[in-house]
């Protein structure tokens, strides 16, 4: 080999090499939340401490505040692959694995520890298990996203049957309108990231989120009234996309779930923190936070909902989680 061909393989390997070093996963994490919210923070987080520990190899690109699609539409993009990331509430998923939105049920748990717990062991691998096979998605990991309370424009709500007639926007799921439908309301799914614009302009009456979420999404600013209903206790997965997901090197998969394993931890003491202060917050904004009887609430709402969907979960089911240590 003359000196001429060496230094052309060289300058071949150096490249290659190069190349190499520059290899890069792009993931594009989608939420429909924006604003503050720490679940959106959560995702800043991860990336920044992603691309520390990968020396840049993993790439997490965030987009809030449905930058990129409603809820259906990101979950439908994930299971894709034309979107590697979405944060989502878990009964969204129920398309493709009936059983799950037991998770996202009224009144199923009793405490965000309860949730947290629960999620994060057994009864998440067995969902994981399910919507890989079933659609391709991998669920990374669960966050508590708050306890879900009414919302009104001009109505006060004192009793249960002042919900009857009351147009209220829920999410696109049949958990949601079945459990609005029990408390005599019209459910209107609506995409989350039209929901400020159709509370200020009346086209629904009201809606349901947590705390957080109403702050983050300044709901408060075109509601007149906070109904401490505590009707759910939502958690949200962290899904990717499998196939881009098997593809990223196994110690950089680790470093992904190190990272998102004490962020979600983070955001799961933010939300909180912020539970124990949105009420007064919310009242100093001029917002009447009313107190009803969630005894008569949840009567009603339990006579209805696992009846209507325990074919779909599991008889029992609902049940044995309520009652998980």
């Amino acid at each position: 080999m003359n000196r001429f061909t060496r230094a052309a393989v060289a300058a071949a390997v150096v490249c290659a090499l190069h190349g190499a070093a520059q290899a890069q996963t792009i993931l594009r994490w989608g939420d429909v939340v924006g604003g503050s919210h720490p679940q959106v923070q959560m995702i800043d987080r991860v990336a920044a401490e992603v691309k520390a520990k990968t020396g840049g190899r993993v790439e997490i690109q965030a987009f809030a505040g449905g930058q990129i699609g409603g809820s259906r539409d990101m979950i439908e993009a994930v299971a894709n692959g034309s979107q590697q990331l979405v944060t989502e509430g878990a009964a969204n998923f129920g398309a493709w694995i009936p059983s799950i939105s037991v998770v996202e049920a009224p009144y199923i748990w009793r405490d965000p520890q309860h949730l947290i717990k629960a999620l994060n062991g057994p009864l998440l691998a067995q969902y994981n298990e399910q919507l890989v096979k079933a659609r391709g998605m991998r669920i990374l990991g669960a966050v508590y996203y708050g306890t879900r309370h009414v919302t009104t424009s001009t109505k006060a709500v004192n009793t249960l049957a002042d919900m009857k007639g009351l147009k209220l926007r829920v999410p696109e799921n049949d958990v949601f309108k079945a459990m609005a439908e029990s408390w005599g309301a019209r459910p209107t799914p609506m995409n989350f990231n039209e929901l400020y614009l159709a509370l200020k302009q009346g086209v629904v009456d009201g809606q349901e989120n947590p705390l957080p979420t109403i702050k983050s999404g300044k709901f408060h600013e075109v509601q007149k009234y906070l109904v401490l209903s505590g009707h759910i206790m939502t958690p949200r997965l962290v899904v990717v996309n499998d196939a881009t997901w098997q593809k990223v090197a196994a110690a950089d998969r680790k470093a992904v779930e190190d990272v998102l394993k004490a962020q979600m931890a983070w955001a799961d003491s933010q939300i909180i923190a912020q539970e124990k202060t949105l009420v007064d917050e919310f009242k100093a904004a001029g917002v009447t936070v009313l107190q009803p009887d969630v005894a008569e609430w949840r009567k009603a709402t339990l006579a209805a909902v696992p009846p209507k969907f325990e074919a779909k979960w599991g008889k029992g089911t609902y049940e044995s989680i309520a009652n998980m240590k």
